[in-house]
């Protein structure tokens, strides 16, 4: 999806009126880091926190709503009766920005359960915004929608298309979230989306790419040459911030500047590699998903496999650049993962990790499925 307009607007000078915006997911994750930055912000006037729960920024609004409800739009139309800790109610004045962050991203979420909220709430949001007059709708899904290709430019172009498939953990649903916005400004005229594109996202979060790295061996599929792109949620939340304040439109990427080879990230983590080829391990990772043994589906080695490094071109020429390094990340991640054990993207128990799957016990139980793959096949072929 490339956007038609130029990407990158001049920043907000002068005495532009302060904005109001609403943050849907607010009471925890991105959502939180980024209702208390802008609660702060002396160009917001008011921030309005919505999620099923009450959070701990102070200085917004706070309201409990599930964002697939269609009643959203009265909110975001007036301040209601806003439930504030911290902040006196602003009256009725209507809101500028939404940011939707409220997904489902959990790797343990039943998969149907999953799709129905994020893209059901994805499209509440945008036609209740519509409805209540709001100007700008900002949204994030990942660069992963780029897809991993072995013939992807390194780094992609933003506007570069959309490649993916859904058969990777949560992109279907980023794909059609990506899909709804191209095609809100068409369906509401004077509405404009923009979108963020994150790189591998770290700080508190949880997904298969972060798991890879809880693993005792990491996982080199043979004959593929991965590059690893990271973003911190510092990094990711600044780049909201950027977006609510106008100072950039369309879609972009947020990430660190550049790429580590993978003989890079196996340097400074000190973990060493286990090469498989292709077909072993395609085969086993789809086998132990089938079996229901690991959340991750086969789709995920993609992402280790092939490159996806993006640009950012677009918020650069906007005057933002990331705070986090690639190193920097990576150490960061490492830290939050440690005393952590994953297999195959299943995360065990420290009973299970101490006894049967220690360090040297995973590394074999992921080369003995292969190995039973291998024998299976053998047994199909007689």
């Amino acid at each position: 999806m490339s956007s038609p307009e130029p990407a990158v607007r001049a920043a907000r000078n002068g005495p532009a009126a302060p904005l109001t915006v609403a943050v849907t997911g607010a009471a925890g994750g991105v959502g939180a880091l980024l209702t208390e930055r802008l609660a702060a912000a002396p160009e917001i006037r008011r921030v309005l926190a919505l999620d099923e729960r009450i959070g701990d920024a102070d200085g917004a609004e706070w309201h409990t709503i599930d964002v697939r409800d269609p009643a959203i739009a009265d909110l975001l139309r007036t301040s209601g009766a806003a439930r504030d800790r911290g902040a006196q109610p602003a009256g009725t004045q209507p809101v500028d920005v939404v940011v939707h962050l409220a997904l489902d991203l959990d790797l343990e979420s039943d998969p149907a359960a999953r799709t129905a909220y994020n893209v059901r709430g994805a499209q509440t949001v945008l036609t209740a915004a519509a409805a209540a007059g709001v100007r700008r709708v900002v949204l994030c899904t990942s660069a992963m929608v780029y897809g991993a290709l072995p013939d992807n430019d390194v780094p992609l172009a933003e506007d570069a298309e959309l490649r993916a498939t859904a058969d990777a953990t949560c992109v279907g649903d980023l794909l059609e979230i990506e899909r709804l916005a191209e095609r809100a400004p068409r369906a509401h005229p004077g509405l404009n989306v923009t979108v963020l594109r994150p790189a591998v996202l770290v700080g508190g979060t949880d997904t298969a790419l972060t798991r890879y790295f809880e693993s005792p061996r990491l996982l080199v599929v043979a004959g593929s040459r991965p590059r690893w792109q990271f973003c911190h949620v510092d990094d990711l939340v600044s780049a909201l911030e950027y977006a609510v304040l106008e100072k950039v439109d369309g879609e972009f990427a947020v990430g660190c500047d550049g790429w580590l080879e993978q003989e890079e990230v196996e340097e400074l983590s000190g973990i060493r590699r286990m090469e498989l080829p292709p077909a072993v391990a395609l085969g086993a990772a789809a086998r132990l998903h089938r079996l229901g043994l690991t959340p991750s589906p086969a789709g995920d080695l993609a992402y280790t496999m092939h490159p996806w490094v993006v640009s950012g071109s677009r918020l650069h020429e906007a005057g933002w650049r990331p705070s986090w390094t690639n190193e920097q990340v990576l150490a960061e991640l490492l830290t939050e993962v440690a005393g952590r054990h994953t297999v195959a993207g299943r995360r065990l128990g420290r009973k299970d990790a101490a006894t049967t799957l220690g360090a040297a016990g995973a590394t074999v139980a992921l080369v003995g499925t292969a190995a039973l793959v291998r024998r299976a096949r053998r047994a199909r072929r007689r």
